[in-house]
């Protein structure tokens, strides 16, 4: 269903089922398409209710038909990820779009610095299909494994899946470790066995100069 037509193109072939994709990312489309916009990005009311407690609302299309649809979004980068039952974290402003049989939502990951203690929120996606994320650069993929934990800037983090734990370390950056750093930072720490998507370009994050 999901095809990758160069990298910045994701086409979508559809015989009558659905997906859900960002709003305003649709470029093109071919065929008998309906359209159907769904306000929260998560499944229900409570994931609307936490993303507007959150600031972290996300608007969401349901795009159903026959033909194929191409979606696009800032000439990102989209990379391909396949679920089997298993569940993918991702910045909700890098999820691209879901196939219908996969379910998405929002949960609670930790707390953004000792002293802020701002909540974090993360989008999830669960079940069988393909995901398509969105990345500023090629993504990498790292790999956690129990004798290697990972950090990661949160400026860079895409997404995760697998068996991981996520926490956070507060206070240091990898600017401050140069000692080029201001404000309280933080950094990601993962620990388990799993899969960390990175690109290589830092987007602007509430924890300082990081």
């Amino acid at each position: 269903m999901f095809r990758l037509q160069g990298s910045k193109v994701l086409a979508v072939e559809m015989t009558g089922d659905a997906v859900k994709a960002k709003n305003g990312s649709m470029v093109a489309y071919d065929g008998q398409m309906a359209f159907k916009k769904l306000t929260g990005g998560g499944e229900g009311l409570r994931g609307m209710v936490t993303r507007r407690l959150t600031g972290e609302q996300m608007t969401v299309m349901e795009v159903r038909g026959q033909g194929t649809c191409w979606f696009a979004d800032r000439a990102s980068e989209i990379n391909l990820v396949r679920l089997a039952g298993d569940r993918l974290f991702v910045e909700s402003s890098n999820l691209l779009a879901t196939e219908e049989g996969l379910r998405t939502g929002t949960t609670f990951t930790g707390l953004r610095g000792a002293s802020q203690g701002n909540g974090l929120f993360t989008t999830t996606v669960e079940g069988h299909g393909q995901a398509a994320i969105l990345s500023d650069g090629p993504a990498v993929v790292l790999r956690v494994t129990p004798q290697y934990p990972l950090i990661v800037d949160p400026g860079a983090y895409v997404a995760h899946q697998g068996n991981v734990r996520q926490s956070f370390q507060s206070g240091v950056t990898f600017r401050t470790l140069l000692g080029e750093g201001g404000g309280e930072a933080f950094q990601i720490r993962f620990e388990g066995d799993g899969l960390v998507y990175v690109q290589p370009s830092e987007r602007n994050t509430v924890a300082g100069d990081v």
